[in-house]
């Protein structure tokens, strides 16, 4: 284990998971990844690829927005066929979304041009684009791109996980490992996500790989409920995108007897995959176009999960409350504002908020703070908003970034 990793004791098992900072989706075992710049961009790498040596039972979550892009219906009928992929393509600068019929004959050629690099059939090639909509794709430098991307030269994680960026500021990245029946399992996964930023499926890409042996219902199921309690609880700018899709891969390689819900260790995987959907969901959320510091909003005592859940949205969707903490101006109204607006009934008088330890809302009104020591809390980079409703035993976490003037400023030229 390196400088800086961690080993964590689940409570579901007293099976232990590693947590690899530094380390993504070529953890488990045989994976490999790359990227290259074939000129989609000015300089930076935009075109990367994740290939298994074997198919791997694949599950995918997908925008909800109604424009979807080309490569993302590509590839929801792709996984459909078989239920597995082998390798995602995916490049960066261009969404091909709003594109028609030309964009949808792009992706199918950039598939089929990958296919055919790799000698595997059409369909176990996913496709995915992030960047600038309504343009069409330079299909000339990707091909050129596509003929060149497997040389060993671009064969490198890190050239993956830049390739996939478009206005991020760093690349997210987070792997883990534990034991199945005594065999190493690994799950790694890769984002790219700043701005366009919205809690509905979550406005992103993330890239998951594991050599975990795994029924591909089993996996889905697991990643849709993980993806409600991870992906789907930030928000940088409540804009939902046209291309957005997670994506889990898993190979089977650790050989580990197959994993159902019915499995003893079915709780590890299920805490390693959402500990890692949990890390590149945060990761995203601190990118946030123009962001200072990470929010997260912690809501206890609702009666259910799904209260819990809209009432820590409308906090972290709130763009008064948002800017309020990029002024360190310690506003509670603004945050009682948002929890009376979220839909779910709530007891004024039995409502409490807190700005990390400093309780600024209780019993109907305003408690007595030192306004100093609030600022002081709000300049930290790291900002924890707490709710107590009172109301029943459920809890749900959301997580956002403050809202700044860089914000307007890298989205009013974003395409000039």
């Amino acid at each position: 284990m390196k400088k800086g990793d961690k080993k964590l004791t689940q409570a579901t098992s007293t099976n232990e998971i590693v947590v690899f900072e530094d380390e993504s989706i070529t953890l488990p075992k045989g994976f490999k990844a790359g990227g290259i710049h074939c000129g989609i961009k000015r300089k930076k790498l935009d075109l990367g690829y994740v290939v298994s040596e074997v198919p791997a039972a694949t599950a995918g979550v997908y925008t909800t927005n109604i424009f979807q892009a080309a490569p993302l219906v590509l590839t929801q009928e792709s996984i459909a066929k078989e239920n597995k992929v082998q390798a995602i393509l995916v490049n960066s600068g261009n969404a091909n979304a709003c594109t028609g019929e030309q964009g949808l004959k792009d992706a199918n050629e950039m598939q089929k041009q990958f296919a055919c690099q790799l000698g595997i059939v059409d369909h176990l090639v996913a496709v995915t684009s992030t960047g600038v909509i309504g343009e069409l794709l330079p299909m000339e430098k990707i091909k050129t791109g596509i003929d060149q991307i497997l040389q060993k030269e671009h064969q490198h994680t890190a050239n993956f996980l830049q390739a996939i960026l478009t206005t991020d500021t760093t690349v997210k990245q987070m792997a883990v490992q534990f034991k199945i029946n005594g065999k190493t399992v690994s799950i790694g996964g890769a984002a790219k996500g700043s701005g366009m930023i919205h809690p509905n499926m979550a406005t992103m890409l993330g890239f998951v790989t594991t050599d975990a042996n795994i029924a591909h219902e089993d996996l889905q199921f697991a990643l849709r409920d993980i993806t409600n309690h991870t992906f789907n609880m930030i928000t940088v700018d409540g804009d939902t995108s046209t291309n957005d899709m997670v994506l889990v891969m898993a190979n089977g390689l650790a050989e580990n007897d197959q994993l159902t819900k019915e499995h003893p260790d079915w709780g590890v995987f299920v805490d390693g995959l959402k500990i890692v959907c949990e890390a590149l969901a945060k990761k995203i959320a601190r990118d946030g176009e123009g962001a200072t510091k990470l929010i997260e909003v912690q809501v206890n005592g609702a009666f259910s999960t799904e209260a819990a859940r809209a009432v820590g949205k409308a906090i972290i969707s709130s763009n008064l409350v948002k800017t309020a903490i990029y002024g360190t101006d310690p506003n509670w109204g603004r945050i009682v504002t948002a929890i009376g607006y979220s839909g779910v009934p709530v007891e004024p008088n039995a409502v409490k908020v807190s700005l990390g330890e400093i309780t600024v809302f209780e019993n109907g009104l305003p408690c007595q703070i030192i306004e100093e020591e609030a600022k002081g809390y709000l300049e930290q980079e790291n900002v924890v908003i707490h709710v107590e409703l009172n109301q029943g035993e459920f809890s749900a976490a959301a997580w956002g970034c403050d809202l700044t003037y860089d914000y307007v400023k890298i989205n009013a030229s974003y395409r000039t």
